[in-house]
């Protein structure tokens, strides 16, 4: 046996596809749903500025000098800036507001319900 074939034969072949904490499908509650939705929305939200952004500056450039063109797509990457910046002021509300009163809408825990925290249980 060669070198390389002894660093591989001693390597785990075993390969975990599912990332930790990501059994949406098995383990699935409705605070599981509603965290996995919002980061979405919030992903596609995001994603989606950015490309109208792109496109208008892209517009802008191929314009050719036309003051409609320019102006359009100036209005265009003025609606995707203003788009970004509700999209980020909408997660920083929700991170200041899981922060401040301790629910996490991105993980869906609010302690002190259950069987921890302290908070006693709900019968």
């Amino acid at each position: 046996m060669n070198f390389l074939s002894t660093i591989f034969a001693q390597q785990d072949t075993t390969v975990n596809i599912q990332p930790e904490g990501f059994d949406v499908i098995t383990g699935a509650d409705l605070g599981s749903w509603i965290s996995w939705f919002v980061t979405i929305i919030l992903i596609v939200a995001g994603l989606l500025f950015f490309f109208m952004l792109v496109i208008g500056g892209i517009r802008w450039i191929t314009s050719g000098g036309d003051k409609g063109s320019t102006e359009s797509a100036r209005n265009q990457i003025t609606a995707a800036l203003i788009g970004l910046i509700i999209v980020f002021a909408a997660w920083a509300i929700v991170s200041l507001l899981g922060n401040a009163f301790g629910i996490e809408i991105f993980n869906f825990t609010i302690p002190g319900l259950g069987s921890g925290g302290g908070g006693g249980t709900i019968s």
